[in-house]
């Protein structure tokens, strides 16, 4: 089988040990070629050629943005075309993708784990998120938590890394400093019902984790699934008291939110979501800009995957 490796060279874990060794444990199972992206954007066109030329399998090493990033590029031209399959090597601070499929946290546990699947023919087509016109493979948001995760990147600028720590200070300084509490003003709108108004916030998730705290997986919709369509946590108001019961909530793993602050919807085809000013939007894990109207929609059965 054809075979390409896709390499995030600044992703957290990656180094040239683990390159090295991750591409002579997969040249022993297929043909393959290695490819280093360099810019925003790299990965999804490297992910694209290789649809185009027949790739059998490409590969990712990085972290859940560069695996959002081949995913659009595998799906560039839609998926009616035979892509290529996905796998995926944990190499980013948290790997959500990699870890909801099944696979080990660790690089090279899942290189193994990938090998022991390519052995066997062991594939799985699981569904999309799309947002807009583009993929995500487990979650997207507007609002609070896109808007946190945005500080998070301003902080990795500066030269902060990417700690669970460094997480919850920016979700907290962005929950006492934003906007979002005081003028809450996003609406949900479900085909065939009546449009839900004044929201602070909107969870978006294809399946569960997520995302995960240091160890500790945490899902606002845990019943999120790759076999169905999509899941949405929103809130009405992020008051103080509703935010620190559901915070705890979410904390402690509990599968019911008993705030009347929150509205959880399950296995959704398609909604939309609009706002009367522009919110920070993230699609797994990355802050990709400010918008006031996303079309969501479930895409299944979209991918085929090594795990």
């Amino acid at each position: 089988m054809r075979a390409l490796l896709i390499v995030n060279p600044t992703a957290t874990t990656t180094s040239e040990r683990v390159r090295d060794v991750l591409v002579r444990a997969l040249k022993s199972a297929v043909d393959l070629s290695v490819e280093y992206t360099t810019r925003r954007g790299h990965a999804a066109d490297l992910a694209a050629d290789a649809a185009q030329r027949s790739v059998g399998l490409v590969v990712t090493l990085g972290g859940d943005g560069t695996v959002n990033e081949v995913v659009n590029g595998l799906l560039r031209h839609g998926t009616d075309a035979e892509a290529p399959a996905l796998a995926v090597v944990p190499g980013g601070s948290t790997n959500v993708f990699a870890r909801a499929l099944g696979m080990p946290a660790d690089w090279a546990d899942g290189a193994g784990a990938i090998l022991e699947a390519l052995h066997e023919e062991r594939f799985r087509t699981v569904s999309l998120g799309r947002a807009n016109g583009r993929y995500f493979t487990f979650c997207a948001g507007l609002g609070l938590d896109a808007a946190a995760i945005r500080r998070v990147e301003r902080a990795r600028v500066s030269g902060h890394m990417a700690t669970p720590a460094l997480y919850v200070r920016s979700a907290l300084a962005q929950y006492v400093s934003g906007n979002d509490r005081h003028d809450p003003n996003l609406t949900m709108e479900i085909p065939g019902r009546k449009p839900v108004s004044r929201l602070a916030l909107a969870i978006v998730q294809n399946t569960s984790p997520w995302t995960y705290l240091g160890g500790r997986p945490i899902s606002p919709n845990p019943h999120a699934s790759f076999d169905s369509g999509l899941d949405v946590l929103s809130m009405r108001a992020l008051s103080i008291p509703a935010t620190i019961r559901t915070a705890t909530q979410l904390l402690t793993g509990s599968t019911r939110f008993s705030s009347p602050a929150v509205i959880s919807e399950h296995d959704l085809e398609k909604f939309r979501l609009f706002a009367a000013r522009p919110h920070a939007f993230q699609l797994d894990g990355d802050y990709v800009g400010e918008c006031d109207e996303v079309e969501m929609d479930s895409v299944r059965d979209a991918l085929r995957v090594v795990c």
